[in-house]
């Protein structure tokens, strides 16, 4: 065979290896960004609920929506401030526009607690309430054995059903996790199954993986 054809031959194959390879990185990095999409989506989400259910509020105790300011400006904004110099009536007590002042923000009080109290109470609420980042990666490191993106959805489907998870975002979530080394990936032919990461670093059990490889078959 002539040189020419066997250093073309060479480079073919050192080409399609570094392509290969660019591909692989590529994938990788599609998953891992939108694992985090997928988490920012829900924050995001979780942020438009704590919008609307504050909007509801300020709407019942009506509050100007624009601009927003504190529950005691609209009261407190009702109060016309004296006038410097101005005449005073014959027998005005001069302290009558103090009391009114005092007056207005003792009555604005109320409102202004019952408010700091529903935005503890929602605060509360979306502080309880477990990001899918969250969830899967407790779910994994609950589990003996390794679990399919399938079974860990339909899992927390079950245990979350306001939350309509989906396997396709769990999926991504997962590779985002194994990104992160917060996760093990094992494959056994067609099936991936995933881990919690172990003390020692070393992947899942391969005797389990192959026994869920046999069941997924």
């Amino acid at each position: 065979m002539p040189e020419s054809t066997t250093a073309a031959t060479g480079l073919t194959t050192q080409y399609a290896a570094q392509v290969t390879s660019d591909l692989e990185h590529n994938l990788k990095e599609q998953e891992r960004i939108s694992a985090d999409i997928a988490a920012l989506q829900e924050h995001l989400t979780s942020l438009q609920r704590d919008h609307s259910l504050l909007i509801k509020v300020q709407q019942a105790l009506g509050i100007a929506p624009v601009p927003v300011q504190p529950a005691a400006a609209p009261d407190s904004a009702s109060v016309p401030a004296p006038r410097e110099n101005a005449p005073l009536k014959p027998g005005a007590n001069s302290r009558t526009p103090a009391k009114r002042a005092a007056g207005a923000q003792d009555h604005a009080a109320p409102k202004k607690s019952a408010t700091r109290k529903l935005t503890s109470k929602n605060a509360a609420t979306k502080t309880a309430q477990p990001t899918l980042v969250e969830l899967v990666r407790s779910h994994l490191t609950g589990q003996n054995e390794p679990r399919s993106a399938a079974e860990i959805a339909t899992t927390l489907g079950t245990a979350h059903p306001e939350r309509g998870i989906k396997t396709t975002v769990v999926r991504t979530t997962l590779e985002g996790l194994v990104a992160k080394n917060q996760a093990q990936r094992t494959k056994q032919g067609a099936a991936v199954f995933y881990t919690a990461p172990s003390k020692d670093g070393q992947t899942a059990n391969p005797v389990q993986g192959e026994l869920r490889s046999d069941q997924a078959e």
